[in-house]
């Protein structure tokens, strides 16, 4: 089947659309559908990666199952015959990319788990030093250094642009403190639960996030989760402190797009088609060594 770029059910109206997801109210629930669409700096590229909606979500539906008592999530289904049921017409490009899922209200907080240190926390230690939003860390790290124990590092959920990594005295302020420390427990539970599972396949959880919704039962986790889109998965055996890591995620197309010449300004690039290709086959290389089995495509 050819990239799924844009989705369309017949009878409802048209979706909230993200980066990825297409997001539909069946008024009682809501039904996500995880394109093909990828996206880098903030852009989303003029082609997409065909299956990596599928990836993502049967992906997100293993975790999701792995983690489920560490605390409740908005999953009520990923079946298909579920999902069509609740279609007025056969949607089979719909099939292993959306789930069922209960409504929330989106908390404006983006919860950062590390155990290794690269990307943007890394810039920042390396122009403000070891007290980066307060975190206190250790002089002398280096690029992929592994850190002593997983940090909580929250971000500014922005709805346009960059997400800004924050204090957690910032997010108490803007959460309150039991919601703040309910969050911060939870993400760093569910990063070690991860980390450890990842590393029993070979491969290095370097850092994820998680995002969580409120309801009339209480907090829950939603969204996807420790999918390559939401992660950073690197390849245990070659792993080398001071480098970037071979990964199993998006940075081979961020790092495609440094050298490509874009001025990184929407919209998006039409990718090459090795590098369409090459991006697919590390997605799918992550969904065999973590979840155990072929993705169903």
């Amino acid at each position: 089947m050819p990239e799924l770029l844009h989705s369309a059910i017949f009878g409802l109206p048209a979706p909230r659309t993200g980066k990825v997801r297409d997001v539909y109210d069946l008024a009682d629930s809501v039904l996500i559908v995880a394109t093909d669409r990828i996206s880098a700096f903030d852009a989303v590229m003029a082609n997409g990666i065909p299956d990596k909606g599928c990836i993502l979500t049967q992906m997100s539906s293993f975790w999701f199952g792995l983690l489920t008592d560490v605390c409740p999530n908005h999953v009520l289904s990923t079946d298909f015959e579920t999902i069509q049921a609740r279609c007025q017409k056969p949607q089979p490009e719909l099939k292993g990319r959306s789930m069922l899922c209960k409504k929330a209200k989106t908390i404006p907080v983006e919860c950062v788990a590390r155990g290794y240190i690269t990307g943007s926390l890394l810039k920042e230690y390396n122009r403000v030093g070891s007290d980066v939003h307060g975190l206190e860390l250790p002089a002398g790290l280096i690029e992929s250094s592994q850190l002593s124990e997983p940090i909580f590092t929250p971000a500014t959920k922005a709805e346009e642009g960059h997400d800004e990594n924050i204090s957690f005295a910032t997010m108490v302020d803007r959460l309150g403190r039991e919601t703040a420390e309910l969050l911060r427990s939870w993400t760093l539970e569910l990063y070690s639960r991860a980390s450890a599972h990842a590393a029993s396949k070979g491969i290095i959880l370097a850092d994820t996030k998680f995002e969580f919704g409120e309801t009339e039962d209480g907090i829950i986790l939603i969204d996807e989760v420790l999918t390559p889109d939401s992660s950073r998965y690197w390849d245990g055996s070659q792993y080398e402190a001071g480098n970037s890591q071979p990964s199993f995620d998006k940075q081979f197309v961020r790092d495609y797009l440094e050298t490509s010449g874009w001025d990184k300004n929407p919209p998006g690039p039409v990718l090459p088609a090795d590098i369409v290709e090459k991006t697919r086959a590390k997605y799918i290389d992550a969904y065999r060594r973590i979840v155990g089995q072929e993705p169903d495509l």
